[in-house]
């Protein structure tokens, strides 16, 4: 992934980039994700990582990308509560560890999330922070990572780049509902956003009826009274698009772009590429995300980022959030981008999702069911469904991406993956 030397892999999901850490339930939920970053590793790679991988899954990851075991190190950090990844590998004493498997071999750390406590981390262990040349330019660029990933911000530097955005205004908790309330005499519901969230953590959907029946917002209190919140007109969404770039030091380009499976705001999914009812937005979602990018660039990011829109009914686009780390979308993405390379689909459809199964499953049971139904990825082909998260603690919430050589094709393998695992709803 460098040209440099190997990579230190930090799956630090558990961050105060995008949601307060006092939200500790819904970040060690995000971080039952992590295994999907040993798709990243290469030969001399490190994973940190704070749940654990099965042997099986890693079998698995192993076989699909050609990767010897014994060439790549997997660090599993004992839990430690609601903190930040760097801080549970020194609480477990693995600091010193870290260090020796990184060695004197040019190698760099790539977080999930660049925050302060990775800066302090990579001081430590004196790695670079990939793609960063320096421990300082990638300290320089938590300012504008820090203001992005805030809704308030976003919101603010959106306005100032020129794109569309939903009615709305930003304001402290206390003053929520009274800015509900007049927001709601012009439409007929808003959506309440707090200023740090992910995924649609935390967001309020609130309709006339719902004041006028006398019911008092249920907020929570992340941030405090003088915490900030964005309340915004709720759009009669046709669809949830999103355009995921990266900013290098030859400028903002686009990677990819699709559509996100949401339910009741909260991500559950995601299809690539964008289809041709809403072909008609790309141009715009790319114009709006190069200048985000160039912004970012010139305030000291480099790396990966995302910008989210709402297309409403009229098929007009507004711009919604930016999410400046890695995405639930950019592994999943790399993964396709990686097993598909030289075979004969080279230029796939994907997606990822979750479907929940009636009865529990490990990994193994759930891989042998894949390959006994004709679904299993096929390297050469290029297609199938990949299991790209290892097995639920559940057993029965599993992830997996389906690459395909069209949309009518990831949906049909979608369609026959919910047959042969037995989805509820399925």
């Amino acid at each position: 992934m460098t040209e440099t030397g190997p990579i230190v892999v930090f799956a630090n999901f558990l961050s105060d980039l995008a949601v307060d850490l006092n939200e500790g339930q819904i970040l060690m939920q995000w971080a039952q994700q992590a295994p999907r970053k040993a798709w990243l590793l290469r030969p001399g790679d490190v994973l940190v990582t704070p749940v654990p991988l099965s042997p099986e899954f890693l079998r698995y990851v192993y076989g699909l990308t050609g990767v010897s075991p014994e060439t790549v190190a997997v660090v599993e950090v004992p839990p430690a509560g609601a903190v930040p990844l760097a801080q549970a590998v020194r609480e477990a004493g693995l600091v010193e560890h870290v260090r020796a498997l990184a060695g004197d071999r040019g190698a760099a750390l790539l977080p999930t999330a660049l925050d302060a406590s990775t800066i302090e981390f990579a001081r430590e262990i004196r790695l670079a922070v990939h793609p960063y040349p320096t421990i300082e330019a990638a300290e320089a660029a938590l300012k504008m990572t820090t203001l992005l990933n805030t809704k308030t911000g976003f919101r603010e530097t959106a306005a100032q780049l020129g794109m569309r955005l939903p009615t709305g205004r930003v304001c402290r908790r206390l003053e929520v509902e009274g800015v509900a309330r007049e927001l709601l005499r012009d439409h007929e519901r808003v959506v309440v956003k707090p200023d740090r969230s992910a995924g649609g953590h935390g967001m309020r959907f609130v309709s006339r009826d719902d004041l006028s029946s006398g019911a008092i917002l249920a907020l929570e209190t992340v941030g405090g009274p003088e915490g900030m919140w964005v309340v915004e007109e709720c759009l009669d969404v046709a669809e949830s698009v999103s355009i995921q770039l990266e900013v290098t030091t030859s400028g903002a380009h686009a990677l990819f772009s699709g559509v996100m499976r949401t339910a009741q705001g909260s991500f559950t999914g995601y299809t690539s590429p964008l289809p041709p009812s809403f072909a008609h937005v790309a141009d715009e979602l790319e114009e709006w995300g190069t200048a985000l990018g160039r912004y970012l660039a010139d305030h000291g990011y480099v790396g990966p980022f995302g910008l989210d829109a709402l297309v409403d009914e009229g098929g007009a686009a507004y711009a919604s959030e930016s999410n400046i780390r890695r995405t639930a979308t950019t592994t999943p993405h790399t993964m396709v981008t990686r097993l598909t390379a030289g075979s004969a689909n080279p230029d796939p459809a994907w997606s990822v999702s979750k479907g929940w199964t009636r009865s529990p499953m490990g990994f193994e049971g759930a891989l042998a069911r894949l390959r006994a139904s004709g679904l299993a990825f096929d390297v050469e082909r290029g297609e199938g469904v990949v299991l790209y998260a290892d097995a639920p603690p559940d057993g029965h919430s599993w992830r997996y991406a389906v690459i395909a050589r069209s949309a009518g094709a990831v949906e049909e393998h979608e369609a026959a993956l919910a047959q042969a695992f037995q989805f509820e709803g399925g």
